[in-house]
């Protein structure tokens, strides 16, 4: 009897012992999976950050600095903008462009535009630091927000793209997916703007240009309709351009 007991607390005790070493077995599995995909990047994009390079970019998200560049077509990698959203992979499918002639967007706009609108009454502190004129003649069609970081300046094709301030051109090419043909004019006491969608482009990187200057005609490229999309950004933070613009 005694035999029998000690048998079955044995057998307890081995049963106890295997049960131990399974969950031990399963949990161990499960770390060098964990361990592998820690390196891998659990988002498809990445939104740039004032101080950001490709090099660090690339370090953050464990994807190379060459396939950054080449899925978002970066030829200067000193030229990310703040801001900016990168994609991370091939396989991620391009976020669909708003078409402009759905009622939604025109509500958004009409709304952005009056916004905007209410906003130019207001001069910004430091606008009075430089000389601005506006970069294009037609109506704005979209106001600054957070996510638009700029407006848009409807207009027709070939239209005349000015310089809204004297400056040196230190970008014009095709720019990140979604801008198109860019033209980027860096300014004095930490100002750029940027000029997007156009049709052609008339200046190149290291031209100096006066407030005026045509540097692009207008077009639609990576967009839906005729328009200039136009930025200013202060130290790398987009600000309202209506706020800095002169009245009309």
């Amino acid at each position: 009897m005694k035999s029998n007991t000690q048998f079955r607390t044995l057998t307890s005790a081995v049963c106890f012992a295997v049960a131990l070493v399974l969950a031990g077995c399963t949990s161990s599995s499960l770390a060098p999976v964990s361990n592998l995909s820690s390196g891998v990047p659990s988002a498809s994009t990445y939104v740039v950050k004032p101080g950001d390079t490709l090099n660090k970019i690339a370090r953050a998200t464990g994807v190379a600095e060459g396939t950054i560049a080449r899925i978002n077509k970066i030829t200067n990698p000193n030229l990310l903008i703040v801001g900016q959203t990168l994609r991370l992979s091939d396989s991620q499918t391009p976020p669909p462009v708003a078409r402009t002639n759905s009622s939604s967007t025109q509500t958004s706009q009409t709304s952005n535009t009056s916004a905007s609108t209410e906003s130019s009454n207001a001069r910004a502190s430091d606008a009075g630091l430089i000389s601005w004129g506006w970069p294009a003649k037609g109506k704005v069609i979209q106001g600054f927000t957070s996510t638009t970081k700029g407006i848009d300046i409807a207009g027709s094709t070939g239209d005349p793209i000015e310089a809204a301030a004297n400056g040196k051109v230190i970008f014009a090419g095709d720019g990140p997916r979604g801008l198109g043909n860019l033209v980027i004019v860096e300014h004095s006491d930490g100002f750029i703007t940027a000029y997007a969608h156009n049709k052609s482009l008339l200046v190149k990187e290291g031209q100096l240009v006066k407030r005026g200057t045509k540097i692009a005609e207008m077009g639609q490229s990576d967009t839906t309709s005729v328009r200039l999309h136009f930025e200013v950004r202060r130290r790398g933070t987009p600000v309202d351009p209506m706020q800095y613009l002169p009245a009309r």
